[in-house]
């Protein structure tokens, strides 16, 4: 038969684009269709089954009792205190299984994974499974509690640029073990989200440097521009981290240059600045909340 004549690679392509374990009737329908196609297809679909029961499996904890219902879910609550049946967390296989589903979840909305039972490579491994477009109707991913660390903000940062969560509004990153080189790496991905709004970074060991490459990052040579930068970001909180005078300088330039004209809200509670660069932060702030009003006046 023609298919059997098609080479190894050719075949995947076919057989990949099925392998939707959400809803793995069309390939089983498709191997059905002849008995040499049905041993052809053995292997993928063993896997397809073992993927389709172990999503089916998650989908439950999270409190969806059906693939349907998971398929059409607009809230994903991962989260401990959300997954009633699932007291000892996700583990890292479970998370790269959740990034497996990143392209079969079209109605997904918000996603919250507040939780440390993973261990540092979880968030890793699920952005490592994000593809280009997966989530695409996300506009909240909660992380908050949950240890990201500087590798696996460097995965997410990938996943961004990919091009998946292409509607992301609210990013939750607190409490996440999120140092200067996580952020450093996040931050030319996060610039490049047109519709980022709220971004929470709180209690994480993040400082001057990572702070920097957010708000006025160096150009490089041969990097692609940023397309809006931070422009709709109205909320950007950072307390309890370890930003100094040098970060809270970095951010007031940032502020008088107009980089964040929309900011209303900034968290700096609990940083080791002196409260004169922090001063200066809130003078900044001001003054630019002022233009931005002053502007808004003008076209009214």
């Amino acid at each position: 038969m023609a298919l059997a004549a098609l080479s190894g690679d050719e075949q995947r392509i076919i057989f990949v684009q099925l392998c939707n374990p959400l809803d793995p009737g069309v390939a089983v329908a498709f191997a059905s269709a002849s008995s040499e196609l049905w041993e052809l297809t053995q292997a993928p679909r063993q896997q397809l089954q073992a993927d389709y029961e172990a999503a089916a499996a998650l989908g439950r904890e999270a409190g969806y009792w059906s693939c349907k219902e998971l398929r059409e879910a607009k809230m994903v609550d991962l989260s401990r205190r959300g997954m009633k049946l699932f007291r000892k967390g996700l583990s890292s296989d479970e998370l790269a299984l959740l990034g497996t589903l990143g392209s079969v979840l079209p109605a997904l909305e918000e996603l919250e994974l507040c939780e440390r039972a993973a261990g540092p490579d979880g968030v890793q491994r699920l952005a490592e499974k994000l593809g280009a477009g997966a989530l695409p109707a996300v506009t909240r991913l909660e992380l908050n509690g949950t240890d990201v660390g500087d590798a696996g903000a460097s995965a997410l940062a990938a996943a961004l640029g990919r091009g998946a969560l292409p509607r992301l509004k609210i990013l939750d990153l607190s409490y996440a073990a999120i140092g200067d080189a996580g952020l450093v790496a996040l931050a030319p991905a996060l610039m490049r989200l047109p519709a980022l709004e709220l971004l929470f970074l709180s209690r994480n060991r993040l400082g001057d440097e990572g702070l920097a490459a957010l708000v006025a990052p160096p150009p490089a040579a041969g990097a692609p521009p940023t397309t809006g930068g931070l422009a709709k970001l109205k909320g950007l909180f950072l307390g309890d981290t370890q930003i100094a005078d040098a970060g809270c300088a970095a951010l007031a330039a940032a502020l008088d240059s107009g980089a964040l004209p929309a900011l209303e809200n900034l968290g700096l509670h609990g940083i080791p600045a002196s409260v004169e660069a922090r001063d200066a932060v809130r003078r900044a702030r001001r003054e630019s909340s002022a233009r931005r009003d002053g502007a808004r006046g003008a076209e009214r």
